[in-house]
């Protein structure tokens, strides 16, 4: 069993800055892959930035690339997703999430484990 357990939302006005934080426990061997997704009221579950965790490639969505960076701890237990220069579009409840990716890092359905979510608002 695998525990995913996101911090570091909150409010905070337009091109601002939040870091989220997703500490995994349980069997922490289970998964290739880690990645964040988001979904705003009424929309599709997203995927937003995804990294590997053997050699650290990284995967982002269009709309957040130049803004937003995903990096894993030393110990590889812990993602983070810095989110800069943030924009109301990004208002989302924000969810960590691993899984044994071969595919498409950034598909919702390649993955098994999910947190219950962060939320995210920017104000403009």
């Amino acid at each position: 069993q695998v525990q995913l357990v996101e911090s570091g939302g909150g409010s905070v006005q337009a091109g601002g800055s939040l870091r989220l934080s997703c500490a995994a426990s349980g069997y922490t061997y289970s998964w290739n892959s880690m990645g964040w997704f988001r979904q705003a009221p009424g929309k599709e579950r997203e995927g937003v930035a995804a990294i590997r965790r053997f050699d650290g490639s990284t995967y982002y969505v269009d709309s957040v690339k130049g803004r937003f960076t995903i990096s894993q701890g030393n110990a590889k237990n812990m993602v983070y997703l810095q989110m800069n220069s943030l924009k109301p579009e990004d208002t989302a409840m924000y969810y960590c999430a691993a899984g044994n990716i071969f595919r498409d890092h950034l598909a919702r359905d390649e993955y098994n484990f999910w947190g219950q979510g962060t939320q995210v608002t920017v104000s403009s």
